[in-house]
Parts: structure tokens; C-alpha cells; sequence
């Protein structure tokens, strides 16, 4: 059967997750992700992608491992142009991390030493490609904040690591999609796992799977105030304009991912101006897509409340598609290790329909 682009065609089963966009349900290793989210922090959500459990009560897993960069890795990043795309700069220097360096090194305990890595990578090209020095990781802080004490170098705000935490963990598994799909084909033929992360980076950095949430952020601030949410939507949907962050290609009702990071936006009401400003007007924009639009069924989706805790965090839009690469990098490595767990290497076929001689 010819299913172009494989859509809808079952090509693996897996433990990890599972999308259920008729009904607006994830779950991570059959649990709910909103019991996830609110139980757990980023770490022990990635420790239980991995291993398919929690740490024990009484150990206290960190992503500390993988923080230190190689010196080596330290040089291909300083030594890159400023004007190379993160997305690019990220592909290359997890390609620094060659199958001799994890020698010995269980996969469970590379995919934390990677995980831990990337946003390192990150904030160093970023700060370079902007003349600013260097921060060095801070180990007294969690994953997501020392991401953004990296970035900034200033201690970040309690409200904005709990926003962006959300996001994280909202967005580091998706079943299969592009990006994971890639790690597997890679991983399938039994190369390694830094092999399979660099597929997954490199098909993670096309627009139409790693598409960042700018245009919810230009509509946000199109906007700018509560007052203008009706007259800027009114305007656009009678000038038949699409309204960004809302409709959603797998989800055919709300978006769980969106429902949460509402709820946490809500919870975090009145401590950030922009995060007040995203929930307010989403509740506007819905009833007015429901008046233009009736029985589309347009709801909310994750780019929406993403944009909204980049803005509220002063995220520049080039960060928006590395950082969510640094939430996925523990699906990916999940699906690697799962693969290798029972593999048969991915080969399709393809019907010829060219000339013949």
C-alpha cells in the first residue's frame, strides 16, 4: 500500500507515549500528562521516559552529568561563525560527541549526558554569536533554570522557570513525529546515539516540524493591550486573516498541552503582564472564531501559550526552535533506546514510476 509521506502507516509500537488527537489526550508511559506535570519536576519525567520509572523517594536524580562540556566540543562551538544558525551550531556540536567518548557508557547514562549537554550548547553559541561572555552552569539550580541563568546571566524569576518548566515538559515526547522518527531510522542500523540525536536535529530544524511560535508572538503584540484584543481579532477575521495558535494538524479538540499551560498561566495571574495579556485574549479570540468560523472547531494549540511564556521571558525568537529541541532531546533518546531494545531496521520500499527505456 503507497501512503505518500507515511501518514497514518503504524511503524512502530512503543511504551513511551501515546497521542490521542480525537479525544485531546497524552500521555506519557500511560500516564496523563497533566498528573505528570503537576507531580513532577522536568527530571524525574525524563528519568521515567527513559527507565519507565521514578527515582526513589529517597534519591534525588539531577541533569547535572553532561554540563561540563568535552574541551573539544568547547572549541567547535567558539570556533563557528557568529551568523551560524543555532539549529546548525546544535547539530554540530552534539556530532562532536563521538561514539569514543561515551566508551563503556550505558545508553540510559548518554541520553542523560546529552540531555544535560544541549541547552549548555545552546546558551554558549548564543551568548558568542552576541559578543557576550560566557556563563558557566550554576549546579545549584534545576535543569530549566540553569538554562536560563546560562542564556541571561542573571538569576532567573520564579515565575518564568515555572512557565518555561511547563512548556519543557509539556513538549519532550510526541509520539511519532518527524524529528523522533528520524532518531529511530538512525538508531535502527545499530549506529549510536549521538548518530541518532543529529538526525533528529537536523529534521527538527525544518519549518514545517520545528516551526517557531513567532507569528502568535507578533499577533500578541499586535494586540498589546486587553482593551484591543476584540477590534485587532474583528479586523483580522473579516480581512479573512488566519489567526496563529489556534487549529492543530493531530488534535481534533483541545490540545491537552494548551489546556495545561492555560491552567498554569492562570495559576501564575498577576505576576506577568504578558502571561495575563495570552489568557484573556484567548478566551475573546475563541468566541469570535466560534461567530466567523462556526463548526471549525479552531481550538487553542500548544504555539499559542508557548509564544505567550517566551514573550513573558524575553526569549528572542531564534531560541524559540533550539529550546524546544532541548525539551525533545529526552523523547528522542527514549525512542533510541526503546528501539534498540527490539530492533529490525527501518526499510520501506518505493515504486518506480519514472521512464523505462
Amino acid at each position: 500500500m503507497f501512503q505518500k509521506g507515511l501518514k497514518d502507516v503504524v511503524a512502530v509500537h512503543t511504551k513511551i507515549a501515546s497521542v490521542e488527537g480525537d479525544i485531546g489526550e497524552l500521555r506519557y508511559r500511560g500516564t496523563k500528562i497533566g498528573e505528570l506535570i503537576t507531580e513532577h519536576s522536568y527530571e524525574e519525567i525524563a528519568y521515567f521516559l527513559w527507565t519507565g520509572k521514578f527515582p526513589e523517594q529517597n534519591e534525588t536524580f539531577t541533569l547535572q552529568e553532561g554540563r561540563e562540556l568535552p574541551e573539544h566540543v568547547k572549541i567547535i562551538i567558539d570556533a563557528l561563525p557568529s551568523e551560524t544558525p543555532l539549529m546548525d551550531a546544535m547539530r554540530t556540536a552534539i556530532s562532536g560527541y563521538s561514539h569514543h567518548h561515551f566508551t563503556n557508557q550505558p545508553i540510559e547514562q548518554q541520553a542523560r549526558h546529552l540531555t544535560a549537554a544541549l541547552p549548555v550548547i545552546i546558551a554558549r553559541h548564543y551568548r558568542n554569536a552576541n559578543g557576550l561572555p560566557i556563563v558557566e552552569p550554576d549546579p545549584s539550580l534545576t535543569h530549566t533554570a540553569n538554562y536560563l541563568w546560562m542564556l541571561t546571566g542573571t538569576k532567573p524569576a520564579d515565575v518564568h522557570v515555572e512557565a518555561l518548566e511547563t512548556y519543557l515538559k509539556l513538549t519532550m515526547e510526541h509520539g511519532m513525529n518527524a524529528s523522533t522518527f528520524a532518531a529511530r531510522v538512525t538508531i535502527s542500523t545499530e549506529s549510536d546515539l549521538t548518530a541518532a540525536v543529529t538526525s533528529a536535529l537536523g529534521a527538527m530544524k525544518g519549518p514545517l516540524h520545528g516551526g517557531a511560535p513567532s507569528a502568535v508572538i507578533e499577533l500578541l503584540e499586535e494586540i498589546g493591550t486587553q482593551e484591543n484584543i476584540t477590534h485587532v481579532i474583528r479586523k483580522k477575521l473579516q480581512n479573512g486573516e488566519r489567526i496563529m495558535g489556534f487549529g492543530h494538524r493531530i488534535y481534533k479538540t483541545e490540545d491537552p498541552r494548551s489546556i495545561l499551560l492555560r491552567d498554569k498561566c492562570d495559576m501564575l495571574a498577576g505576576q506577568d503582564g504578558w502571561l495575563d495579556l495570552a489568557t484573556t485574549a484567548e478566551k475573546e479570540i475563541i468566541a469570535l472564531l466560534e461567530t466567523y468560523k462556526p463548526g471549525r472547531k479552531l481550538y487553542t494549540n500548544v504555539e499559542y501559550y508557548a509564544a505567550a511564556i517566551m514573550r513573558a521571558i524575553d526569549m528572542p525568537p531564534e531560541l524559540f526552535t533550539p529550546t524546544f529541541s532541548a525539551a525533545r532531546m529526552v523523547g528522542w533518546t527514549a525512542h533510541a533506546i526503546e528501539q534498540l531494545s527490539d530492533n529490525t531496521i527501518f526499510r520501506p520500499q518505493s515504486v518506480y514510476i519514472g521512464k523505462k527505456s
